[in-house]
């Protein structure tokens, strides 16, 4: 009885939350307390670059990111470059299994001591222990199981360097909301990367990212129309069948 009142109560505090958007559009996540704004706004520590001359801050040829020559790629926490999705996946499984199988065995006694003869006398007409009982047996399998999947996602995002470890690589998080009307569009890709692999243009593709966590979807009225309610869903859980 408690738990029934429980789910209840989880299911009306659900359904209020979604009152609340009644008529409005979708909120964008806050930026504020994020690991993006903490990395931006704190400052790296101090680095001893050597002694300078007063003719370094106006010459071409320094390595500073500021000059004209200098490396303008991502390399510290607070920096941002361009992570490129270009997903084009096709696939194509198909197998089948087939499998049968068939016997038959036989038992009987026809002569032993004359103790058959003397059994079927006693036997309904046309029955004999010469031929106690014939069994025969056979089953079939067949399978067939075929799978095809297509993927195709082109989308550029700006993503911040959140995290400078210890061996050099940087852990960047990248966020971006798009709102239609009533629509909300989100992409989300975090993961790793090695300064190394930064193009010259500041940019650097999804497939050279270490454990790339790539998300793409939306929320609003569009979006809840295509799930199914909370009942049908705590529904397909709990019923057997």
């Amino acid at each position: 009885m408690l738990m029934r009142y429980t789910l209840v109560l989880s299911l009306a505090v659900a359904g209020c939350g979604k009152l609340g958007q009644v008529g409005r559009a979708p909120e964008f996540s806050p930026l504020e307390g994020s690991s993006q704004q903490y990395a931006m706004y704190s400052s790296n520590m101090p680095q001893d670059v050597g002694p300078r001359t007063p003719s370094d801050a106006s010459s071409l040829w320094t390595g500073e990111t500021d000059s004209l020559f200098g490396d303008r790629r991502a390399a510290q926490r607070g920096d941002i470059l361009t992570v490129v999705i270009e997903i084009d996946d096709s696939a194509a499984i198909s197998n089948s299994t087939g499998r049968s199988r068939s016997g038959k065995q036989s038992s009987g006694l026809p002569e032993f001591l004359g103790i058959p003869q003397r059994i079927d006398e006693n036997l309904p007409d046309g029955a004999s222990i010469a031929d106690a009982f014939e069994m025969e047996s056979s089953s079939t399998f067949k399978g067939a199981g075929n799978v095809a999947r297509k993927e195709e996602l082109t989308l550029r995002v700006a993503a911040t360097v959140v995290e400078e470890l210890p061996n050099g690589v940087l852990r960047i998080e990248g966020q971006q909301e798009v709102r239609v009307n009533f629509e909300m569009r989100e992409l989300i890709v975090t993961g790793y990367v090695r300064p190394i692999d930064i193009s010259r243009q500041n940019e650097i593709t999804y497939d050279r990212i270490a454990g790339a966590r790539i998300a793409y979807g939306g929320r609003g009225q569009i979006s809840d129309m295509q799930q199914p309610t909370y009942g049908q869903q705590v529904a397909d859980i709990l019923l057997p069948f």
